[in-house]
């Protein structure tokens, strides 16, 4: 068997590891998913009046606020799911397992790969969950074209990738599951002071280049652009640089930490 179909069916067997480890233990997916359901709906019953006023609707829109959330919202479920990888790399760690593989007649990475496909597919699982959330309370993207949807999930596969090489390498670099997961915390808060929320133009000015320029900004606004038409501009080319500059970052970072780790 060559060394390429080795690595393939050792990382299928890491990747099933995975999946079953998040089907047996499956609160901290829970837990992380419910965190953009609840800030959806919050920020549509609780403040979608209120906020829908300062997004050029022309007054209290709750409609319109939906439609300008839900994009952003889809985002912040991809940082929030990959933490849940940061603390299983940081778990797998602690608990010596990784030690275990390391004596074992496996390809070496197919560990890293198994934690960074798994962690894709459930991003891609809990983006359709809140999705479906989105549509249910009155989300509507009729005028996006075939290859504007494709172009959308290309997006937010390539935006999960590059989150989940940069969780594991927290992960990798976490003492424990706790530090773990506090580490990957700017995953979450990145989107607070984004688009997501409100439009980049209506913050104070010393802050604005901030937050149009961070990794979730250009994203969600050329993910706006694919589904409701708005003027994407520069931020298509932004975006897929800051993915494909993550993930490099996050895939040399966390291969150089793996294959050092004395552990």
């Amino acid at each position: 068997m060559s060394t390429l179909s080795l690595a393939a069916r050792d990382s299928a067997t890491m990747l099933r590891r995975n999946l079953l480890h998040a089907r047996r233990y499956p609160s901290l997916t829970l837990n992380l998913l419910l965190t953009p359901i609840m800030l959806l709906l919050l920020f549509v019953y609780v403040f979608g009046d209120t906020m829908s006023a300062g997004i050029g609707s022309g007054g209290p829109d709750r409609s319109a606020y939906i439609a300008y959330l839900v994009p952003g919202l889809l985002l912040m479920t991809i940082g929030s799911t990959t933490i849940g990888t940061a603390v299983s790399v940081a778990n797998d760690m602690s608990e010596g397992i990784i030690a275990r593989f390391r004596t074992m007649a496996i390809h070496r990475g197919s560990v890293l790969v198994g934690h960074v496909v798994g962690s894709v597919l459930q991003s891609v699982i809990s983006v359709v969950l809140v999705g479906a959330v989105g549509v249910a309370i009155g989300f509507r993207s009729t005028d996006a074209t075939v290859l504007e949807w494709l172009a959308a999930f290309g997006l937010l596969v390539l935006f999960a990738l590059a989150l989940t090489w940069i969780a594991v390498g927290m992960g990798l670099v976490s003492p424990n599951a706790e530090a773990a997961s506090n580490n990957a915390m700017p995953l979450i808060f990145l989107p607070l002071i984004s688009s997501a929320f409100v439009p980049v133009d209506a913050m104070p000015g010393w802050f604005q280049p901030i937050a149009e320029y961070q990794p979730f900004t250009p994203a969600i606004e050329t993910l706006r652009g694919l589904l409701l038409g708005t003027e994407i501009g520069h931020n298509g080319w932004i975006a897929v640089a800051w993915c494909l500059g993550l993930a490099v970052l996050g895939y040399v970072w966390s291969t150089s930490r793996f294959n050092d780790d004395p552990k």
